[in-house]
This record gives C-alpha cells, structure tokens and sequence, in this order.
C-alpha cells in the first residue's frame, strides 16, 4: 500500500471518528431537515445512534410526507406518532400506492399530534371510507387544508368537516363524484373562512356553483 492511500484512509478514519463524537441531538437536527422520508429511512438503517436520531428528529418534523413510498397501516401509523411537532401530513396515494385503511386513519386520528394538524393530504386513497375520514377529520380541529380529491367519499364526510374543521380554507374534492350539491352548501355555509375550493370532476349541477358564490361570494372555485 502506498504512502498516498494509507493517508487518505487515515484521513477518512479520522472523518469517521468526527462524526460519531456528534451528540445525539445535533445529528437529530440535521435529519429534520432531510425533507424525503426514504433518505431518513436509510439513515435509519446506519447504526443505531443514527436510529435513535432520526426517531428523535422525527418529533421535531412540522411536515411529513410519505409521497413515493410503499406504506401501509402499522408502518404510517408508527411513524406519525412519534411526530408529536406535526402539522402537515401528507400520505397521499402515490405510484406505488400507500395502502392505508379506515383503520389506519383511525390510529392516526389517536396521535397526539392530530389536533395541531393544519393540512393533511388524503389524495387517492381509494381504499379508506367515510369511515375512516370521519374518524381522522373529527380529531384534526385546526385543520386549515385538506386533500381529499380522488376518493369515494359521500356527503357524510362533508357534514363532519363542515361540523369539525371551522378554520378551513381550502379544500380539494377533484373527481369525488359521490358528492352532492347538498353537502358543498352545507359546507360552504358552515366553512366561514374558506376561500378556494375544486370540485372538478363532480357530479353536482351547474347551478350549485351560484349557490356556493351566494354563501360565499369571495369563493374560487376551481
């Protein structure tokens, strides 16, 4: 071995060596501001100090999102409730699919972080319910956005957003064609602050669009 060689391999020892004198705390926030959820998964998988970093910084996360990777109930479920900081939630439907259940969303909906939640994404979840919806929707009371485009959901979870999430403002129900004209009035008229919401790909009658600007005249409609 050359001179040159055994010096760099001394060199990356010694840059090894740094990095593992690094409190706990410290590597913990740098993960937290590793947005994609699959790179804290594989820092997970480094050793164990990192494992306990990466648990640690996830209860500092004010936003999560398991876009592009294969979840379902138990794996979702663990990992928001130990983000007890949580306010955005994303676990939309993605190519590979997060299958996440009514029973899934009632889990989440135990979490301590639920009722901070201002913004949860639910897009293409075609395998929850009202159900499940109802039962994650009536915990998450600060609730300022939602995603919900994509699903079979009914009126039902209308009435229960309308009922439970008083500061909404926008709110997206693109191809959610098992809603009625009834359940966007009742919701429009309850929602005060709402300002945006889609409806593309609905069912409902062209004349509930000038029913929903009548409640709401300020109202984008998309």
């Amino acid at each position: 071995m050359g001179m040159r060689e055994r010096e760099r391999e001394e060199e990356e020892g010694d840059e090894e060596a740094e990095i593992d004198r690094l409190p706990v705390d410290v590597l913990a926030q740098v993960f937290v501001m590793i947005p994609s959820f699959a790179d804290l998964a594989r820092a997970s998988g480094v050793c164990r100090r990192w494992k306990r970093a990466v648990k640690r910084s996830l209860g500092r996360r004010e936003r999560l999102s398991f876009a592009g990777l294969k979840m379902d109930d138990d794996s979702t479920v663990r990992v928001v409730r130990a983000a007890y900081a949580l306010r955005e939630l994303d676990i939309s439907r993605s190519r590979w699919g997060c299958h996440v259940t009514d029973e899934g969303l009632y889990r989440i909906s135990l979490a301590k972080c639920t009722g901070k939640l201002t913004s949860i994404s639910l897009w293409g979840m075609t395998g929850v319910t009202d159900q499940g919806v109802v039962q994650l929707i009536t915990r998450a009371n600060a609730l300022e956005h939602l995603n919900i485009g994509g699903t079979f959901i009914t009126d039902e979870s209308l009435y229960a957003i309308a009922n439970s999430c008083p500061n909404l403002k926008t709110i997206v129900l693109w191809s959610c064609r098992h809603v009625t004209q009834s359940g966007l009035l009742y919701l429009v008229n309850r929602c005060r602050n709402l300002k945006s919401i889609n409806i593309w790909g609905t069912r409902v009658p062209l004349d509930c669009f000038v029913n929903l600007l009548t409640i709401n005249p300020g109202l984008q409609i998309k």
